[in-house]
Order: structure tokens, then C-alpha cells, then sequence
């Protein structure tokens, strides 16, 4: 034991949540850190999925932008806090809590591009009469209610796990399409591709975290265990960098959902895609007051502070 580096506790067989009854139990040892707290690692970096999908939240409020994107923020941020409960306590209702909502708050972003792509495809610029929009809602509904029912009958992760997949895979697909046929600026379709790109390849980073640290998990805690120790072990806990790599790469995608949607609703002059720090991306309406280091372009040069859209010079 030394001053930085200590060994680990052994893993407690019973803490303060009780008995394990949630379907799936991760790799992270229980209880090792806080008889309060299952998987430590596993529990505080959802604030990851919270801060980040709430500041979306602000940023669509802010920039008056549809309802729509406030409530992808707000169940993005709900997801989150499901999976902190879940994590803290392995209990299965927590567990619920944690896995339906993935489901559900990524319907919101299906129902967006859905009707979206109606509207480009038909009248470009103009919403979808509200019968179109909830019919559409209505279908996701009863069909995501129907895979709810099957999967809390036959309790079968990978029932969950398909179907989320399935949606995230959708939306990626059909905004991807949008983006390619209807955006004809070059510079704002740059944009939006690098926004999108660093938004799956994250989030495909975080899927392979999840994924290793299933099947390599007796190889895991032996190197926390016997060569790492504490704290540096809590830095090979991957399921735990699922959620920061997946709540970084939701807010990336969320962002380059805002941006396209303003594009195919022909606002396209009165917001600017900003890049703080040259590399976290912000939609932003024009006059708006930056008072942080941003580019106009991922890694391009810095903007001097002040309005968004004013003449200012770069650096």
C-alpha cells in the first residue's frame, strides 16, 4: 500500500440496497467502495448522461426552438438518473427504470425525424398537420408499448437491448439520408457531418466498452485487483465509460439533430452552429453573445468574443 495506491476491499456481500434482484449484475464489484453505493463507477458517471442532456435541454429553450427538443433533452436526462438509481441499488424496478426509458426517450427523436422526412419530402419548410404528427406518435406508441409488455413478461435483457438498438439505428439512418439529399449549403453539411460522425463514432466506442467488459470480465478484475489497485482501477470500470462515451455522443447527436432540423424548416439564416473550445458544438441563433473561446468549424480558428454573426476577427 502506498500513498496513491491502495488495495482493493473485498467485494461485500450484502449492503445497505440488500439482496441483488435486478436481471443483470455488471462487472463492476459491489459495494467495494460504499455500502451505500453498488457500482460506484457504474453510478456517478450517469452524471454524465444528466449534465449533458439537460444542458441540450437549456440550449433549446434558449434558443426558442421546438417543443420537440426540450423533451428529448428532458428524457435523455431521465434516462440518466434511471440508470444512477439502478446502478446505486441493483434492484430489478430500478432496473426498469433505467432500461425502458432508453426506449422510450429515443422514440421522441424517431417521431421528430419521421415526420420530419414527410415534410421535407413533401412540402419543404412546412410542418406536418398535427393529425399526421400524432398518428405517426400513436403508431410508436402502441408498438413500443406492445415490445414493453413482451419484454417485462420473459425478462429477457437482450429483448431490450434489440429494440433500442433498432430505433437508435433508425434515427441515425433516416437523418443521415435527410442530411445527404436536402441540405445543399456545403459549409453548414460539413458541419453536420462532423457533428454526426463524432456522435456515432462515440457512442460506437461506448457500445465496444459495453461489450468487453461482458465477456473479458474475470481479466478486468484480476488487473484492477492485482496490478492497478485504487484508484486507478476505477479507470478500467468500461461499462461505466459507456456512459460517459454514450451520454457524450447523444448530446453530439442531438445538436446535429437541432442543427438539420432548423436547415429543413429553411432557418437556416438565423442560427449558426458554434464550436466551443474548437470541439463541443452549440446551436445557436445569430446575434446571440458568446462569451467562451468558439469556432465556426470543428479545430478551425478561434472567434473573437462577442455576437454570433457579427464581422469578428478569427485567431
Amino acid at each position: 500500500m502506498g500513498l496513491f495506491r491502495w488495495p482493493y476491499p473485498a467485494e461485500s456481500v450484502r449492503g445497505y440496497w440488500g439482496n441483488v434482484t435486478s436481471t443483470i449484475d455488471w462487472c463492476e464489484e459491489n459495494y467495494v467502495v460504499s455500502k451505500y453505493v453498488a457500482e460506484w463507477s457504474n453510478t456517478i458517471t450517469n452524471g454524465t448522461f444528466v449534465i449533458t442532456a439537460l444542458y441540450s435541454t437549456y440550449c433549446a429553450w434558449r434558443s426558442r426552438l421546438e417543443l420537440r427538443f426540450i423533451l428529448i433533452g428532458i428524457g435523455f436526462a431521465l434516462v440518466g438518473v434511471g440508470s444512477w438509481l439502478f446502478h446505486m441499488t441493483l434492484q430489478y424496478h430500478y432496473q426498469l427504470l433505467d432500461e425502458l426509458p432508453m426506449i422510450y426517450a429515443t422514440c421522441i427523436p424517431t417521431w421528430s425525424i419521421l415526420c420530419e422526412t414527410q415534410e421535407t419530402l413533401t412540402k419543404k419548410g412546412h410542418s406536418s398537420p398535427l393529425s399526421r404528427q400524432f398518428a405517426v406518435g400513436l403508431a410508436i406508441s402502441v408498438v413500443v408499448t406492445l415490445l414493453s409488455w413482451i419484454y417485462l413478461v420473459f425478462k429477457i435483457p437482450e429483448i431490450h437491448q434489440t429494440v433500442y438498438g433498432f430505433i437508435t439505428v433508425s434515427v441515425v439512418v433516416m437523418s443521415g439520408i435527410l442530411t445527404h439529399k436536402f441540405v445543399k449549403d456545403p459549409v453548414a453539411k460539413k458541419s453536420l457531418y462532423q457533428c454526426m460522425s463524432i456522435g456515432i463514432v462515440t457512442f460506437l466506442l461506448g457500445f465496444v466498452s459495453w461489450n468487453l467488459d461482458n465477456v473479458f470480465c474475470s481479466t478486468w478484475i484480476y488487473i484492477r485487483r492485482d496490478i492497478l489497485q485504487l484508484p486507478l482501477g476505477i479507470l478500467l470500470e468500461l461499462h461505466a465509460w459507456w456512459h460517459i462515451l454514450t451520454g457524450t455522443g447523444i448530446y453530439y447527436y442531438i445538436v446535429y439533430l437541432q442543427y438539420l432540423r432548423v436547415l429543413t424548416q429553411g432557418l437556416g439564416n438565423d442560427f449558426a452552429m458554434i464550436w466551443r473550445w474548437k470541439f463541443l458544438p452549440e446551436l445557436v441563433r445569430k446575434n446571440h453573445t458568446i462569451t467562451t473561446k468558439y469556432s465556426l468549424s470543428l479545430l478551425g480558428p478561434y472567434v473573437e468574443h462577442g455576437r454570433v454573426g457579427e464581422s469578428r476577427k478569427e485567431k
